[in-house]
């Protein structure tokens, strides 16, 4: 039974990972931008949810690239060389080009999300919250990538979320054999949710309000297991946070006043809380 458990998870973030480069790619934009809703090439995104669910690569760019491999007859001469102006040197703080620089592989959601649904799966074992941890994970997934690309993590996501958590975690309290407490839950979501809107009162340059709306599914999650976990998930967020900031300034590639995408940290300490929740939790 534990190894078929471990075998559905991974194969669920697997498959649930691979939509996330699609939606990346749409909610990664300006503040003041709208969701894309085309691919580079000007192809409208279609497919299931309009267009917002579906493989990362773009159908209409495929069967273009497709037809012309295969329709070129093999005694065409090659084409004449003619002069180019040179192009443009691009703009390092152009949106597109950061979006170019820091996308992560295609391949690197569905491994992130699978992993992450097999460690959880692991420590949480059949549980009811379970069920939870595995539907957030890929959206996780996504705000983590949206975030790296854009410094932004986007109220579509991290609205829902908030009240979703704590209502998921309400109905796993309400079947046999949970570890955790609703209220508590409830509890943890409005603490720490708290506690970011007050760093970022105190300094607004340093935490985005996206990172204090997250805070209250953080929050939430961890809550379940208890103030310790809240605690441990909190500490390990901002640990993990610093370190990179650390490191950044070590390779000389920013300094202590650049700005650094909080929400991956935040989640990563938020999984780490959660396997240990899990872990000490009575079975």
């Amino acid at each position: 039974m534990f190894v078929t458990l471990i075998v559905v998870a991974a194969l669920w973030g697997a498959a649930t990972g691979l939509l996330v480069p699609r939606a990346a790619y749409r909610l990664s934009v300006e503040p003041e931008e709208p969701w894309r809703d085309r691919c580079e090439a000007g192809h409208v995104l279609a497919g299931p949810a309009r267009g917002w669910l579906g493989a990362p690569a773009c159908r209409s760019c495929a069967t273009t690239a497709t037809q012309v491999t295969t329709t070129a007859p093999s005694n065409t001469p090659p084409p004449v060389a003619t002069t180019a102006p040179a192009p443009a040197t691009p703009n390092p703080r152009s949106p597109s080009l950061r979006l170019r620089t820091l996308t992560p592989t295609v391949l690197t959601p569905p491994l992130l999300t699978a992993l992450s649904c097999v460690a959880l799966a692991a420590a949480t074992g059949l549980r009811p919250e379970l069920v939870v941890w595995l539907l957030c994970a890929p959206l996780a997934v996504l705000l983590a990538t949206v975030d790296v690309r854009v410094h932004r993590l986007p109220d579509p996501l991290t609205l829902p979320l908030a009240a979703a958590i704590p209502l998921f975690l309400l109905g796993a309290e309400l079947l046999p054999h949970d570890a955790g407490s609703w209220l508590h839950a409830l509890l943890g979501g409005l603490a720490l949710g708290g506690g970011y809107f007050v760093l970022f009162l105190i300094r607004p340059s340093g935490m985005g309000f996206g990172d204090v709306k997250l805070a209250l599914s953080v929050g939430a999650a961890l809550g379940w297991y208890g103030w310790g976990v809240l605690f441990a998930g909190t500490f390990a967020g901002f640990l993990l946070g610093s370190l990179y900031g650390l490191g950044l300034v070590l390779a000389r590639r920013g300094s202590r006043k650049s700005a650094i995408p909080f929400g991956p940290f935040m989640i990563g300490g938020a999984l780490l809380g959660l396997l240990l929740g899990a872990l000490s939790a009575s079975p």
